[in-house]
Protein backbone atom coordinates (compact mmCIF):
# COMPACT_ATOMS: atom_id res chain seq x y z
CA UNK A 1 0.00 0.00 0.00
CA UNK A 2 1.59 3.26 -1.32
CA UNK A 3 1.83 5.97 1.83
CA UNK A 4 -0.93 8.11 0.26
CA UNK A 5 -3.82 6.99 2.47
CA UNK A 6 -3.60 9.39 4.99
CA UNK A 7 -6.01 12.75 5.40
CA UNK A 8 -4.79 15.98 5.33
CA UNK A 9 -5.40 17.49 8.27
CA UNK A 10 -6.15 20.79 8.44
CA UNK A 11 -5.66 23.24 12.01
CA UNK A 12 -7.34 25.34 13.36
CA UNK A 13 -6.91 26.00 16.63
CA UNK A 14 -6.43 29.72 18.02
CA UNK A 15 -2.61 29.31 18.84
CA UNK A 16 -3.33 28.30 22.56
CA UNK A 17 -1.85 24.79 22.07
CA UNK A 18 1.74 23.58 22.02
CA UNK A 19 2.04 21.81 18.66
CA UNK A 20 4.84 19.24 18.30
CA UNK A 21 7.73 19.96 16.21
CA UNK A 22 6.87 19.21 12.42
CA UNK A 23 6.94 16.48 10.05
CA UNK A 24 7.02 18.82 6.61
CA UNK A 25 7.12 18.00 3.33
CA UNK A 26 9.87 19.46 1.19
CA UNK A 27 8.34 20.83 -2.24
CA UNK A 28 9.91 17.46 -3.51
CA UNK A 29 8.44 15.38 -1.14
CA UNK A 30 5.24 16.77 -1.84
CA UNK A 31 5.41 16.64 -5.66
CA UNK A 32 6.46 12.79 -5.48
CA UNK A 33 3.35 12.21 -3.07
CA UNK A 34 1.13 14.16 -5.21
CA UNK A 35 2.43 11.80 -8.55
CA UNK A 36 1.65 8.83 -6.16
CA UNK A 37 -1.45 9.21 -4.91
CA UNK A 38 -2.65 10.12 -9.07
CA UNK A 39 -0.98 7.07 -10.20
CA UNK A 40 -2.57 4.82 -7.32
CA UNK A 41 -6.39 6.24 -7.76
CA UNK A 42 -5.87 5.86 -11.51
CA UNK A 43 -4.22 2.47 -10.82
CA UNK A 44 -7.60 1.93 -8.88
CA UNK A 45 -10.16 3.49 -10.98
CA UNK A 46 -9.20 1.19 -14.03
CA UNK A 47 -12.46 -0.30 -14.57
CA UNK A 48 -14.68 2.19 -12.47
CA UNK A 49 -17.56 3.90 -14.25
CA UNK A 50 -19.04 6.95 -13.80
CA UNK A 51 -19.58 8.45 -10.62
CA UNK A 52 -16.90 6.15 -9.00
CA UNK A 53 -14.37 7.71 -10.88
CA UNK A 54 -15.28 10.95 -10.48
CA UNK A 55 -15.04 10.80 -7.10
CA UNK A 56 -11.79 9.46 -7.44
CA UNK A 57 -10.54 12.34 -9.80
CA UNK A 58 -12.12 14.94 -6.92
CA UNK A 59 -10.05 13.18 -4.07
CA UNK A 60 -7.00 13.28 -6.17
CA UNK A 61 -7.52 16.91 -7.10
CA UNK A 62 -8.55 17.79 -3.47
CA UNK A 63 -5.19 16.40 -2.15
CA UNK A 64 -3.38 17.68 -4.83
CA UNK A 65 -4.75 21.35 -4.51
CA UNK A 66 -4.40 21.31 -0.85
CA UNK A 67 -0.13 20.01 -1.24
CA UNK A 68 0.11 23.53 -3.22
CA UNK A 69 -0.61 25.55 -0.24
CA UNK A 70 2.12 24.18 1.69
CA UNK A 71 4.20 26.74 3.50
CA UNK A 72 1.27 29.49 4.21
CA UNK A 73 0.72 31.22 7.14
CA UNK A 74 -1.42 30.41 9.54
CA UNK A 75 -3.91 33.26 10.49
CA UNK A 76 -6.47 33.01 13.15
CA UNK A 77 -9.94 33.74 10.73
CA UNK A 78 -7.99 33.47 7.63
CA UNK A 79 -9.39 31.65 4.89
CA UNK A 80 -7.17 32.48 1.46
CA UNK A 81 -3.73 31.96 0.57
CA UNK A 82 -3.27 36.21 0.68
CA UNK A 83 -4.35 36.83 4.62
CA UNK A 84 -3.02 33.08 5.60
CA UNK A 85 -5.40 30.28 7.19
CA UNK A 86 -6.74 28.74 10.42
CA UNK A 87 -7.51 25.26 9.69
CA UNK A 88 -11.08 25.41 9.55
CA UNK A 89 -10.68 28.46 6.78
CA UNK A 90 -7.86 25.75 5.17
CA UNK A 91 -10.35 23.16 4.94
CA UNK A 92 -13.18 24.52 3.60
CA UNK A 93 -10.92 27.11 1.08
CA UNK A 94 -10.01 23.20 -0.07
CA UNK A 95 -13.36 21.94 -0.71
CA UNK A 96 -14.80 24.90 -1.93
CA UNK A 97 -12.09 25.36 -4.53
CA UNK A 98 -11.80 21.56 -5.90
CA UNK A 99 -15.47 20.23 -5.50
CA UNK A 100 -17.48 23.16 -5.21
CA UNK A 101 -18.17 22.42 -2.09
CA UNK A 102 -19.30 25.41 0.69
CA UNK A 103 -18.57 23.59 4.03
CA UNK A 104 -19.44 25.72 7.57
CA UNK A 105 -16.78 27.57 8.97
CA UNK A 106 -15.62 26.53 12.30
CA UNK A 107 -14.32 23.01 13.07
CA UNK A 108 -16.43 21.66 14.95
CA UNK A 109 -19.47 22.84 12.73
CA UNK A 110 -17.77 20.87 10.20
CA UNK A 111 -16.93 17.43 11.99
CA UNK A 112 -21.71 18.28 12.71
CA UNK A 113 -22.12 18.18 8.93
CA UNK A 114 -20.23 15.65 7.93
CA UNK A 115 -20.27 12.05 8.15
CA UNK A 116 -18.65 9.64 10.47
CA UNK A 117 -16.34 7.30 9.57
CA UNK A 118 -14.43 4.93 11.69
CA UNK A 119 -10.02 5.79 11.46
CA UNK A 120 -9.29 2.20 10.01
CA UNK A 121 -11.41 3.63 7.16
CA UNK A 122 -9.58 6.77 6.16
CA UNK A 123 -8.95 7.41 2.58
CA UNK A 124 -7.44 10.49 1.34
CA UNK A 125 -9.55 13.81 1.10
CA UNK A 126 -10.95 12.68 4.25
CA UNK A 127 -11.25 14.84 7.64
CA UNK A 128 -9.43 14.83 10.91
CA UNK A 129 -10.44 15.71 13.81
CA UNK A 130 -8.25 16.67 17.09
CA UNK A 131 -8.51 18.32 20.71
CA UNK A 132 -6.26 21.00 20.98
CA UNK A 133 -7.95 23.30 22.97
CA UNK A 134 -9.43 21.30 25.75
CA UNK A 135 -12.81 20.65 23.89
CA UNK A 136 -13.73 18.15 20.87
CA UNK A 137 -13.04 18.78 17.55
CA UNK A 138 -11.32 22.01 18.34
CA UNK A 139 -8.74 21.56 15.08
CA UNK A 140 -9.15 19.84 11.76
CA UNK A 141 -7.37 18.75 8.77
CA UNK A 142 -7.41 16.99 5.56
CA UNK A 143 -6.12 13.07 5.62
CA UNK A 144 -3.69 12.45 2.87
CA UNK A 145 -3.06 9.16 3.40
CA UNK A 146 -0.03 7.12 4.94
CA UNK A 147 -1.26 8.11 8.07
CA UNK A 148 -0.06 11.69 7.34
CA UNK A 149 -2.87 14.84 6.99
CA UNK A 150 -1.99 18.61 6.16
CA UNK A 151 -3.22 21.36 7.94
CA UNK A 152 -2.96 24.80 9.31
CA UNK A 153 -1.66 24.59 12.51
CA UNK A 154 -1.02 28.00 15.06
CA UNK A 155 -0.12 31.26 14.92
CA UNK A 156 3.71 31.15 13.88
CA UNK A 157 3.33 28.40 11.73
CA UNK A 158 2.47 27.26 8.05
CA UNK A 159 0.46 24.89 6.48
CA UNK A 160 2.42 20.91 6.52
CA UNK A 161 2.08 18.27 6.68
CA UNK A 162 1.95 16.22 9.95
CA UNK A 163 2.18 12.18 10.78
CA UNK A 164 -1.27 10.93 13.27
CA UNK A 165 0.66 8.45 14.65
CA UNK A 166 2.96 11.05 16.66
CA UNK A 167 2.38 10.98 20.29
CA UNK A 168 0.97 14.51 20.25
CA UNK A 169 -2.01 13.93 17.59
CA UNK A 170 -2.81 10.60 18.65
CA UNK A 171 -3.34 11.65 22.17
CA UNK A 172 -6.19 14.25 20.68
CA UNK A 173 -7.37 12.44 17.55
CA UNK A 174 -11.12 12.92 18.34
CA UNK A 175 -12.51 11.68 15.01
CA UNK A 176 -12.55 11.26 11.24
CA UNK A 177 -15.37 12.53 9.01
CA UNK A 178 -16.53 12.15 5.13
CA UNK A 179 -17.63 14.80 3.45
CA UNK A 180 -20.64 13.51 1.41
CA UNK A 181 -21.74 13.86 -2.33
CA UNK A 182 -23.63 17.04 -2.84
CA UNK A 183 -26.55 15.56 -4.21
CA UNK A 184 -27.17 13.96 -1.00
CA UNK A 185 -29.89 15.73 0.76
CA UNK A 186 -29.41 16.52 4.81
CA UNK A 187 -26.07 17.14 4.23
CA UNK A 188 -26.36 20.43 5.36
CA UNK A 189 -23.23 21.52 2.66
CA UNK A 190 -24.11 23.18 -0.78
CA UNK A 191 -22.36 23.84 -4.00
CA UNK A 192 -20.73 27.39 -4.14
CA UNK A 193 -23.71 29.35 -5.19
CA UNK A 194 -22.38 32.92 -4.67
CA UNK A 195 -24.17 33.19 -1.37
CA UNK A 196 -21.88 33.64 1.69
Amino acid sequence: MSRWFAILVLACSTAAYAAPDPVSATPQESAAWTAQLRDHWASMSQGMAGQAQEVADHTTDLVATAMGFLGVPYRRGGNSAETGFDCSGFVRSMFEQTRGLLLPRRAVEQAAHTTRIDKKDLQPGDLVFFNTMRHAFSHVGIYIGDGKFIHSPRSGQRVRVEDMGSRYWRLRFNGARRVADPGLAGTGLRADSGIR
